[in-house]
């Protein structure tokens, strides 16, 4: 028997936003149909219009799930287990040896587009399209690890398997209008530009300290998180997977199967779904997050009951908001944050990694996750594709990073060296920058910026990049004589060298 009264009070309390301002709606469903619902905020501060379960938004990385199932319903064109060389054959080894399982379970290394383009100087705001993207990354010859070694989140496996369907004449939209909107009257498209026009598109915004901005992104959106559509149409979607029926019979087990590392042990991401434990139960789902926009889709797939969240407020943690509602309807407990960590900043004994340890979350490679206490001491992320597993061992921490063992030693300031002052270029990508008075310096004219460093110890450097409602955090690793790579979490190869 599931707490229908105390779940849609708890869906309530979620929806607490101005009804003035930007924010969302949330449903809790089951096999039969909605069981509870809220709306508050509104679609455009322009218009005031009142959001409501119809409102259109953007599903940003809940499209991953989706466009995985577009590609499981096309066997008979492209397998889990082709090498993505296969279908893309411009693109390097490394990139074309991964197969198209690993491109969409995360276990790959296939560097994340966004993140790259961060690392060369492009804005988020920046203009760029499918087919330069594709050849962007056939000119990466490093993947982040080598695949099968490690699981962490990036879009770019994403964009290459969409390439990879596109090559033979199979868009992702066509799947939509096809299965959503024609089959089940869903309003659900695929806009791979920001500014394509959709039907009803609300607005999306993010907080600048003063007011409201528009959100924005100027890169080629990918299957990664090209979905439009409203809460509505979210909750059917996810009732037809539960419901484990017609041409979506077996689709949810096949997207969250259990994949492997190339050791074999599992790694609690399938394809384009993350399996997440909600108390005593293991639900599945997958969260979004755009400039402007966020959203979750939580599923029990024993109970066929779910929990749909959308907002256009890039502020609304829509992750905590699904497992609330869904932990309410279950009569389960959540697990409280927090760490026995020493906090501060560590680094790894060698290479760009680091971590940032807090009061109750750890930053990896300016990745910020939540950790939970474990009985032994330690702490668990308890995110598949952030995995952290970590503890203290003397003045070290030492554990697990996307399931690979690390250790992370305080980190030891050392004076900037002069040798790195002039100017660099990432000869892969044209991309130039400069370090002077110990700040790295991109942009020119009037978005050239200057960004202090900070020494980390031993050739590792990090420093502070504003970019609209983003800060990234970068880490500057010296590979040697004349040569640096930056790292991101996504993105952890992009080279530079001495002019």
């Amino acid at each position: 028997m599931l707490n229908w009264l105390d779940a849609g009070a708890t869906l309530a309390e979620m929806v607490d936003w101005a009804a003035d301002g930007p924010g969302g709606s949330v449903i809790l469903f089951d096999e039969q149909g909605l069981r509870a619902h809220a709306s508050n905020g509104v679609e455009s501060l322009a218009t005031g219009t009142p959001i409501g379960l119809d409102s259109i938004m953007r599903c940003a990385s809940v499209t991953k799930h989706v466009f995985a199932s577009f590609v499981l319903a096309h066997p008979e064109v492209i397998g889990l287990d082709d090498p993505l060389g296969k279908h893309l054959p411009q693109l390097a080894a490394g990139a074309a040896g991964v197969t198209v399982g690993r491109a969409l379970d995360m276990s790959g290394g296939l560097p994340d587009t966004r993140e790259c383009l961060t690392l060369i100087g492009h804005s988020i705001f920046t203009q760029t399209f499918a087919p330069d993207l594709l050849e962007f990354h056939a000119g990466m010859e490093r993947l982040n690890y080598a695949p099968g070694v490690e699981v962490h989140y990036s879009n770019g496996g994403y964009r290459l398997v969409e390439e990879a369907m596109r090559a033979h004449g199979l868009l992702f939209d066509d799947f939509l209008k096809r299965e959503m909107r024609e089959a089940r009257g869903l309003p659900m498209r695929a806009a791979e530009m920001w500014t394509d026009p959709v039907p009803g598109l609300c607005d999306g915004y993010w907080h600048d300290g003063k007011g409201w901005k528009l959100g924005l992104q100027g890169m080629h959106l990918s299957a990664a998180g090209s979905l439009t559509g409203s809460a509505r149409a979210l909750a059917e979607w996810g009732r037809a997977l539960v419901l484990d029926e017609g041409s979506f019979a077996g689709r949810l087990a096949a997207l969250t199967a259990t994949r492997r590392l190339a050791d074999g042990r599992p790694t609690g991401y399938g394809l384009g779904m993350r399996r997440q434990w909600v108390g005593a139960r293991e639900l599945v789902g997958h969260g979004g997050s755009q400039p402007g926009f966020k959203t979750y889709l939580l599923l029990d797939p024993v109970t066929r009951t779910g929990c749909a969240v959308m907002a256009n407020r890039d502020d609304v943690n829509t992750s905590n908001i699904a497992a609330r509602v869904m932990a309410a309807a279950l009569g389960e407990a959540l697990p409280v944050s927090g760490s026995d960590l020493v906090p501060g900043l560590y680094v790894a004994p060698e290479g760009a990694d680091w971590i940032e340890v807090m009061a109750a979350s750890v930053s990896r490679l300016d990745d910020e996750v939540a950790v939970y206490p474990i009985s032994t001491g330690g702490v668990d992320s308890l995110s598949p594709t952030s995995s952290l597993k970590l503890r203290m061992q003397g003045a070290d921490v030492v554990g697990e990073v996307g399931h690979v063992p690390m250790r992370f030693v305080p980190a030891q300031p050392e004076p900037i060296p002069e040798a790195l002052n002039g100017r660099w270029v990432s000869d892969a990508f044209g991309a130039v920058l400069e370090i002077r008075d110990g700040a790295v310096l991109m942009g020119a004219g009037p978005t050239r910026h200057a960004m202090p460093l900070q020494s980390l110890g031993q050739g590792r450097f990090l420093f502070t990049l504003h970019d609209g409602p983003w800060v990234r955090r970068i880490c500057l690793n010296r590979l040697g004589e004349g040569r640096f790579e930056l790292a991101l979490s996504r993105a952890r190869m992009i080279e530079y060298r001495a002019l």
